[in-house]
């Protein structure tokens, strides 16, 4: 067991892991080594940030800490603390079933957790952390919760309503982060676009984009996880006329038949959603277009998936992913729709999904075989360093191989060549001469 350390180990989404970069900052203030690496687990307090979206994550978030739990019993950690999505919501039957924990939090008592583990909260850098992916880049969430109420989903039952951080927050966290090398930020919130509805009782999403913009140092500025219903069209201005917000927009769509669209109470219709995303393309030329689906929701016919795979074809997304739905306990469509929907028809719609988008993304990336696009390295493998343009998010998106036949440095902008393509990746050579800007 190691003494005088902290292990972090973090489930889920982007929106978890800043949460635990803001806890690994606490513990560090303290004098503490802090790590944040599941597959070396051996400290004197050991924290899982837990994920409760989906039964696929409760179930992954509940075998580490049975996991955990083992290497407690063992005497090999020390203290174990869990913390996040499925401890705000299921801690009081997990507690009885898991007796190696030492205490259970949710996603909003960080500061009872640190002086349970016998240290004391600093509201003083409540917004510094440790960053924990590639210096170059850092995700910064806007805000907390969700008031959309979607049928299928338990964010609103774990983290409240959206509450809005306030703009002067915001940007006192963009200036740390570019202050520690950071020059790619990654906008996230449970919904981007709801931002400022709590407070000003309309979006403000625009106008913190835009000064965030204004930060010198900051290269790139992506945007995730938009809502199609009342979007705001003012960010689209900014998108377009400011170099240094990228050209792309992670909007969850989920469906397409208004039956469905109905029943899920996303608020929007067939229509609205084709007209939303023909302005979005018009108004921002070149932008690219990432969304999720889901297959299988209750109540699904063969006539609204066949919708939703004509909608695929005819929208031709430059990113997508796609899921099956999942009952969530508490939620509306657990509470009131019957699952109907077999696993295996579930599945089977979810591949011929996936098989239609792997089609169009080899031809969109086909597509972009000869030209010149703007991309970050993100780290070397062997042989290639890996980088990513404009349009393409860390971990999900594709790639750019350039071959490692000169030296370039992890964080670097650079105009690149597509020389070639696959179904998931772009390869390319670097110009020899860069422009001043890069």
């Amino acid at each position: 067991m190691r003494k005088g350390c902290v292990d972090i180990i973090t489930l889920g989404c982007s929106k978890n892991l800043v949460d635990s970069e803001k806890l690994m900052a606490q513990f560090r203030a303290t004098g503490l080594e802090v790590r944040h690496d599941p597959e070396k687990v051996s400290a004197e307090t050991v924290i899982i940030n837990t994920c409760g979206f989906i039964g696929d994550a409760q179930e992954e978030s509940v075998n580490m800490i049975l996991e955990c739990g083992e290497l407690k019993k063992a005497g090999k950690i020390g203290r174990l603390y869990v913390m996040g999505c499925l401890s705000q919501k299921f801690h009081s039957e997990l507690q009885q079933e898991i007796p190696e924990v030492d205490g259970w939090y949710g996603k909003f008592d960080w500061d009872r957790l640190v002086e349970k583990a016998g240290h004391e909260w600093n509201p003083a850098i409540a917004n510094e952390r440790m960053i924990t992916t590639p210096s170059h880049y850092a995700y910064l969430k806007i805000a907390e919760g969700c008031s959309r109420g979607c049928a299928y989903c338990a964010i609103p039952l774990m983290t409240g309503p959206y509450r809005s951080r306030s703009q002067e927050d915001i940007l006192d966290e963009a200036h740390r982060l570019v202050a520690k090398g950071v020059k790619e930020i990654q906008l996230i919130a449970q919904d981007l676009t709801f931002y400022g509805y709590d407070t000003a009782r309309k979006s403000q999403i625009a106008d913190l984009v835009k000064r965030l913009s204004d930060i010198q140092g900051i290269e790139w500025i992506r945007l995730h996880y938009g809502y199609p219903n009342d979007f705001p069209m003012d960010l689209l201005d900014v998108i377009r006329e400011r170099d240094n917000v990228c050209r792309y927009m992670d909007l969850a769509l989920q469906h397409i038949s208004d039956p469905v669209l109905k029943r899920m109470k996303r608020h929007i219709t067939a229509a609205e959603t084709r007209d939303l995303l023909a302005r979005i393309r018009e108004t921002v030329p070149g932008i690219h277009l990432r969304t999720t689906l889901m297959t299988g929701f209750p109540g699904e016919t063969e006539d609204d998936y066949s919708q939703l795979l004509d909608f695929v074809r005819e929208q031709r997304f430059e990113r997508m992913g796609a899921f099956a739905y999942c009952e969530v306990e508490g939620t509306y469509s657990a509470l009131h729709y019957s699952d109907d929907v077999p696993d295996d028809i579930k599945q089977s719609r979810l591949s011929r999904l996936m098989r239609v988008q792997q089609d169009i993304s080899e031809e969109l990336n086909s597509a972009k075989v000869g030209q010149v696009l703007k991309t970050v390295i993100d780290r070397r493998e062997g042989d290639w360093y890996i980088g990513r343009t404009e349009f393409d998010s860390p971990d999900v998106d594709p790639e750019v191989l350039i071959r490692a036949d000169r030296e370039l440095a992890a964080g670097q902008f650079l105009n690149v060549r597509i020389t070639d393509s696959d179904v998931f990746d772009l390869y390319a050579e670097v110009l020899d001469k860069q422009p001043q800007s890069i």
